[in-house]
């Protein structure tokens, strides 16, 4: 192989995959898109913010037992440290008095004034079972392993409260049986298929803007450890279309694909060559 593949099982009991184009209320993305894994894989090494990872491809399959919705009060705004603790400024653009500006996140007094909750409803996942591959070179594949094999420390997906299971981690050491699929394309797991170029005949399905990528800069340069973090440190994020796939989904093509075809065990991945790698 040129590249080596990681197969990672994992058990998530609840998830919120914040979609950031929804305002009223906070849905989420049904499956973590390419940028939650890379953040989880760049926490597991101690690698933070280490460009590298963006070279990984990654396939993501799985799904949820259920949704709910749960209704919370957000603090918004830009956060520093003063006498009374944890202040919030969510006037930044009002600098005309310090008591505008600048409110504690709780109450010093019974007179004093707190920063402003805003109540909305977030949509959560219950139950997850999330099947990851992943290719990459052999070094950066190994570390991955390891780190995941024996973790230093909790880890999650998504939010720090979103803690993951890791089930199973498996070098895939044997070539995948690839099949060139003309009229239709059964797939077991709900999975990500990039929309651009796909030859997707029945066109009536879930499409989500997902984070490919995410880096931070300073002065457009992008950082590659948590030390270079500064206030102006600018978040670049890039978007990707993709299409959602649900449970023993059917794809009727318009022309032909090629596909991998991966079995773990008991069960049988399909990854559309040129569309099922994010």
């Amino acid at each position: 192989m040129g590249k080596h593949i990681l197969f990672v099982e994992i058990f998530q009991p609840f998830a919120q995959y914040r979609n950031p184009f929804t305002f009223y209320y906070a849905q989420t993305f049904p499956l973590p898109p390419k940028s939650t894994v890379i953040g989880m894989l760049q926490n597991a090494t101690n690698r933070y913010y280490d460009p590298e990872f963006w070279d990984l491809k990654v396939s993501i399959h799985g799904g949820f037992e259920s949704t709910f919705w749960n209704y919370q009060q957000l603090i918004k705004g830009e956060i520093t440290i003063g006498k009374v603790g944890v202040l919030v400024n969510y006037h930044k653009d009002n600098i005309s008095t310090k008591l505008a500006t600048w409110l504690p996140l709780y109450k010093v007094n019974k007179l004093s004034l707190t920063s402003r909750r805003s109540p909305t409803f977030q949509q959560e996942l219950f139950n997850g079972y999330l099947f990851i591959f992943m290719k990459g070179k052999k070094e950066l594949i190994v570390e991955i392993k390891e780190a995941l094999e024996n973790p230093k420390k909790v880890l999650s997906l998504g939010r720090s409260e979103d803690v993951i299971f890791i089930r199973n981690v498996k070098l895939l050491e044997e070539e995948p049986q690839r099949k060139k699929v003309k009229k239709s394309l059964w797939l077991t797991y709900p999975t990500y298929i990039k929309l651009k170029g796909f030859p997707i005949k029945n066109e009536k399905f879930p499409v989500y803007s997902i984070p490919e990528r995410v880096e931070f800069k300073n002065n457009g340069k992008p950082i590659s450890n948590k030390a270079e973090l500064r206030k102006d440190t600018e978040r670049v994020v890039e978007f990707i279309p993709v299409i959602f796939t649900s449970y023993d989904y059917v794809i009727y093509l318009k022309e032909e694909i090629e596909v991998e075809k991966y079995k773990i065990g008991e069960k049988l991945f399909k990854i559309p060559k040129d569309f099922g790698w994010l």
